[in-house]
């Protein structure tokens, strides 16, 4: 079998690189095993612009909520779903430190922060010490309907192999020419994911793993208009659920559900929502974040046909439409890739 690019793994960044290069015609080969508890799998799929405790934009938002939306909304009308919707935050203030720092940035950032003007609402629903911010216009995307979807897109068109990718069977016997087992493509590309830490042609990146968990619980008489927030963040999820998380640890032992975080789950719980609640499920995974922050996006320096798609961390619904859009127009058109992203910046690294 032949095709223009092998692509390793269908997260959410394999997902939209197979197929912008579908949508530029080529043919794509997808190798992922669907293994249930990826990053893409159990993250929640808010699409916040700002972030931190200082409220401040995230790196080019401006470009990159804009193409997020189209980007989710073209690839959704053609697997038949919606994928995106807009479901603002509101930020419940822990302190008055918080109150104050959220009204400080209100004129400074008037594109992205509100006062709802119907606070009273929400006093059914939670106890209201310091007040409610909004950070306006917030996404939320159906991560798992997506990657399901267009899993079962692969399939049909046979772009699909399930198995877990074997790099000892990868040769590459010219900068045009890669093998993989009975296949042959032009190049491979890695969105591996967390795994990308341990591929040998990508390990001296500055990745930087981190686990994050996440508790899944039935909510049924919270409305599920909005995602709040208050030192954990409620997010509606699928099947009337509500996904609850979630940690960055980056000192841990293994990928299991750990009690501690379920119990400061609870506690917050107990201290801020009024609702009757269950909780249903308990999720972890390993994130594929980076020192830097910024992702790893276009073809290794010494093994020219060999590729990164990586390194996305905790923005990886916001940064990889848009990137995989440039890597596409890299790829085929030569067009140059964001500096900041481009892997290249690591020549020396991986020249090694």
């Amino acid at each position: 079998m032949t095709y223009d690019y092998i692509i390793v793994g269908q997260g959410v960044a394999g997902t939209f690189l197979s197929w912008q290069l579908m949508q530029a015609g080529k043919s794509v080969l997808v190798i992922d095993d669907a293994k249930p508890f990826t990053a893409s799998k159990v993250a929640s799929g808010v699409i916040n612009p700002v972030t931190g405790r200082r409220i401040v934009r995230t790196w080019m938002i401006e470009t990159l909520l804009p193409f997020a939306l189209d980007a989710y909304t073209t690839l959704g009308k053609q697997l038949g779903v919606n994928l995106i919707e807009q479901t603002n935050i509101l930020d419940f203030h822990p302190t008055p430190q918080m109150m104050l720092a959220f009204k400080e940035r209100l004129p400074v950032e008037s594109d992205y922060l509100r006062v709802p003007t119907n606070e009273a609402a929400y006093q059914q629903y939670f106890n209201i010490t310091f007040g409610i911010g909004e950070i306006n216009p917030c996404y939320l995307v159906d991560l798992r309907t997506m990657i399901e979807k267009w899993r079962n897109y692969l399939q049909a068109k046979n772009a699909l192999l399930k198995e877990s990718f074997d790099v000892t069977q990868l040769i590459h016997h010219s900068p045009f020419t890669i093998h993989y087992k009975d296949v042959t493509a032009s190049a491979i590309i890695f969105a591996d994911g967390a795994a990308g830490a341990d591929n040998p042609y990508f390990s001296l990146l500055p990745y930087a793993k981190n686990k994050g968990q996440a508790i899944i619980a039935d909510i049924p008489d919270l409305p599920r208009t909005s995602i709040y927030k208050q030192s954990i963040t409620l997010v509606p999820w699928q099947d009337n659920l509500w996904w609850i998380g979630s940690t960055y640890e980056w000192d841990f032992k293994n990928l299991e559900p750990s009690a501690d975080f379920r119990n400061k789950v609870e506690a917050q719980l107990q201290h801020w929502l009024k609702l009757p609640y269950s909780i249903v499920d308990h999720i972890a995974s390993e994130r594929p974040a980076n020192l830097e922050r910024r992702p790893f996006v276009g073809m290794h320096p010494v093994h020219t046909n060999i590729g990164v798609f990586n390194g996305m961390g905790t923005k990886g619904c916001s940064l990889s439409p848009y990137f995989a859009k440039q890597f596409t127009e890299a790829l085929i058109q030569k067009n140059a890739i964001n500096p900041l992203a481009d892997v290249q910046r690591f020549t020396k690294i991986l020249s090694r």
